[in-house]
Protein backbone atom coordinates (compact mmCIF):
# COMPACT_ATOMS: atom_id res chain seq x y z
CA UNK A 1 0.00 0.00 0.00
CA UNK A 2 0.96 3.75 -0.42
CA UNK A 3 0.85 6.19 2.12
CA UNK A 4 1.44 9.72 1.00
CA UNK A 5 1.60 11.60 -2.13
CA UNK A 6 -0.95 9.71 -4.54
CA UNK A 7 1.06 11.07 -7.75
CA UNK A 8 4.59 9.43 -6.19
CA UNK A 9 7.83 11.04 -5.87
CA UNK A 10 7.58 12.50 -2.21
CA UNK A 11 10.07 13.15 -0.02
CA UNK A 12 12.20 15.81 -0.36
CA UNK A 13 12.44 16.06 -4.09
CA UNK A 14 8.31 16.77 -3.71
CA UNK A 15 9.51 19.80 -1.90
CA UNK A 16 12.18 20.61 -3.87
CA UNK A 17 10.22 20.67 -6.66
CA UNK A 18 7.70 22.82 -4.83
CA UNK A 19 10.00 25.07 -3.66
CA UNK A 20 11.68 25.68 -7.27
CA UNK A 21 8.72 26.37 -9.48
CA UNK A 22 7.27 28.61 -6.16
CA UNK A 23 10.09 30.86 -6.25
CA UNK A 24 10.43 30.62 -10.31
CA UNK A 25 7.39 31.76 -10.83
CA UNK A 26 8.02 34.72 -8.02
CA UNK A 27 10.43 35.93 -10.18
CA UNK A 28 8.20 35.73 -13.73
CA UNK A 29 5.87 38.11 -11.50
CA UNK A 30 8.52 40.87 -10.31
CA UNK A 31 10.06 40.84 -13.80
CA UNK A 32 7.01 41.46 -14.96
CA UNK A 33 6.59 44.29 -12.56
CA UNK A 34 9.77 45.79 -13.32
CA UNK A 35 9.43 45.21 -17.60
CA UNK A 36 6.30 47.76 -17.11
CA UNK A 37 7.80 49.87 -15.16
CA UNK A 38 10.45 50.32 -17.24
CA UNK A 39 8.04 50.76 -20.09
CA UNK A 40 5.88 53.53 -18.08
CA UNK A 41 9.19 55.66 -17.14
CA UNK A 42 11.02 55.54 -20.53
CA UNK A 43 7.84 55.49 -22.63
CA UNK A 44 6.36 58.70 -21.36
CA UNK A 45 6.60 61.39 -23.91
CA UNK A 46 5.58 64.24 -22.04
CA UNK A 47 8.99 63.87 -19.47
CA UNK A 48 10.89 64.11 -23.11
CA UNK A 49 8.38 67.12 -24.46
CA UNK A 50 9.46 68.95 -21.05
CA UNK A 51 12.70 68.26 -21.13
CA UNK A 52 13.16 69.67 -24.79
CA UNK A 53 10.66 72.80 -23.77
CA UNK A 54 13.46 73.62 -21.46
CA UNK A 55 16.53 72.57 -23.46
CA UNK A 56 16.03 73.08 -27.36
CA UNK A 57 18.53 71.81 -29.41
CA UNK A 58 20.63 74.37 -30.92
CA UNK A 59 23.10 72.37 -33.21
CA UNK A 60 20.88 71.90 -36.66
CA UNK A 61 20.13 75.88 -36.28
CA UNK A 62 23.56 76.64 -35.85
CA UNK A 63 24.58 74.54 -38.57
CA UNK A 64 22.19 76.11 -40.89
CA UNK A 65 23.63 79.65 -39.78
CA UNK A 66 27.46 78.72 -40.64
CA UNK A 67 26.28 77.33 -43.46
CA UNK A 68 25.00 80.14 -44.35
CA UNK A 69 27.43 82.48 -43.16
CA UNK A 70 30.25 80.43 -45.51
CA UNK A 71 27.70 80.77 -48.87
CA UNK A 72 27.57 84.62 -47.91
CA UNK A 73 31.88 84.64 -47.36
CA UNK A 74 32.22 82.61 -50.95
CA UNK A 75 30.12 85.12 -52.91
CA UNK A 76 31.43 87.82 -50.78
CA UNK A 77 34.94 86.46 -52.22
CA UNK A 78 33.61 86.13 -55.88
CA UNK A 79 32.73 89.53 -56.13
CA UNK A 80 29.15 88.67 -56.62
CA UNK A 81 28.28 90.48 -53.06
CA UNK A 82 29.04 94.42 -52.17
CA UNK A 83 30.73 94.74 -49.00
CA UNK A 84 27.59 96.70 -47.29
CA UNK A 85 26.05 93.61 -48.77
CA UNK A 86 27.64 90.94 -47.23
CA UNK A 87 27.69 92.66 -43.50
CA UNK A 88 24.20 92.81 -43.79
CA UNK A 89 23.76 89.36 -44.33
CA UNK A 90 26.19 88.70 -41.20
CA UNK A 91 24.16 91.12 -39.24
CA UNK A 92 20.99 89.55 -40.58
CA UNK A 93 22.51 86.31 -39.20
CA UNK A 94 23.06 87.41 -35.67
CA UNK A 95 27.28 87.74 -35.92
CA UNK A 96 29.20 90.60 -34.75
CA UNK A 97 29.62 93.10 -37.54
CA UNK A 98 32.81 92.78 -39.49
CA UNK A 99 35.16 95.42 -39.42
CA UNK A 100 35.58 98.25 -42.05
CA UNK A 101 37.95 97.91 -44.94
CA UNK A 102 40.55 100.74 -43.92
Amino acid sequence: MMWGNPYGGGGAFGWGAMMAMSLFGLLVVIGIVLLIVWAVRSGGHQHTQGYYRQHPPQQPQQQQRDAALDAARERYARGEITREQYAEIVRDLGYPTPPAAS
